[in-house]
């Protein structure tokens, strides 16, 4: 089962497109996870205990345990493992926006996806394609690659016209037109711009499924987000909430907090399918 079908069968198993991002901030943790071993792994359990019949997905964000050294990135292959191997069928989404010539490309791969063991990985396009085959080579894995991001300052290099486009507009062009023939690949398109979701959208067709950051925290409108992202059959969208589920409460009912963040934003989401 490649990466869009594990996807597609987890949206309609679980009737959501919300992704919960795993990014364990050990600022925020709960004071019950201060200065405690393995503090990342376990706040990650709690929290995939709490949502994991409510998500498409989880994705953690690589810095938040590359910050900690070796024991930070055993804690992230632990945690990608614990949820294989508790809720087999949800899809672990590597947030790590590799990018590099093809031979450091082929040590990436090989570190996403056989020593952490994701199934699907954000990716730079800035190198082309040739680059990033060694990701491509991963027929089963799913390649996210980034579109139009949900920053502030996206618009510097993402907007400027090139041959009467925007470069992201190039960039939706070329990943759905050329790119995806073995139909593995994704964009990364921001909740913050819904009127440049639209247009990729148009661009891409409505198979394709678009990563969308942004919502909660960053402030993106979840009803113009989906009116104008939602792809075929009410899937295409892995909706993307970090901040604004798992760390809903510092206080010892985290966890509870944040099964009631997701159910709230789920059913959202839910609405405008």
């Amino acid at each position: 089962m490649n990466f869009l079908d594990l996807l597609n069968a987890q949206i309609d198993k679980s009737n959501s497109l919300l992704c919960v991002g795993l990014d364990p901030d050990v600022n925020k943790l709960p004071e019950q996870f201060q200065n405690t071993p393995n503090q990342l792994f376990e706040f990650n359990k709690a929290i995939i205990d709490a949502t994991h019949n409510l998500v498409c997905a989880f994705k953690p964000n690589s810095a938040y345990y590359e910050a900690h050294g070796p024991e930070g990135v055993v804690q992230l292959r632990d945690t990608i493992s614990y949820i294989h191997e508790a809720y087999p069928g949800i899809p672990v989404i590597l947030d790590a926006k590799r990018a590099d010539i093809g031979n450091t490309n082929d040590q990436y791969a090989t570190f996403v996806f056989d020593y952490l063991g994701s199934d699907a990985v954000t990716l730079h396009p800035y190198l082309g394609r040739e680059a990033l085959e060694p990701f491509f080579a991963r027929k089963e894995k799913g390649l996210i690659i980034l579109c139009r991001t949900s920053n502030p300052g996206a618009g510097e290099f993402q907007d400027l016209i090139v041959d009467g486009k925007t470069v992201y507009s190039h960039v939706a062009s070329q990943v759905s037109q050329s790119w995806d023939t073995l139909g593995n690949c994704s964009l990364v398109v921001g909740a913050t711009y819904p009127k440049e979701l639209e247009e990729v959208r148009a661009i891409v067709g409505p198979d394709m499924p678009f990563l969308m950051p942004g919502v909660g925290a960053q402030g993106g409108d979840i009803k113009a987000a989906v009116e104008a992202g939602i792809g075929a059959n009410k899937r295409g969208l892995v909706i993307n909430s970090a901040r604004g589920v798992i760390f809903a409460s510092s206080g010892s009912d985290f966890a509870e907090a944040a099964r009631k963040a997701a159910t709230e934003t789920r059913d959202e989401i839910n609405k405008y399918r």
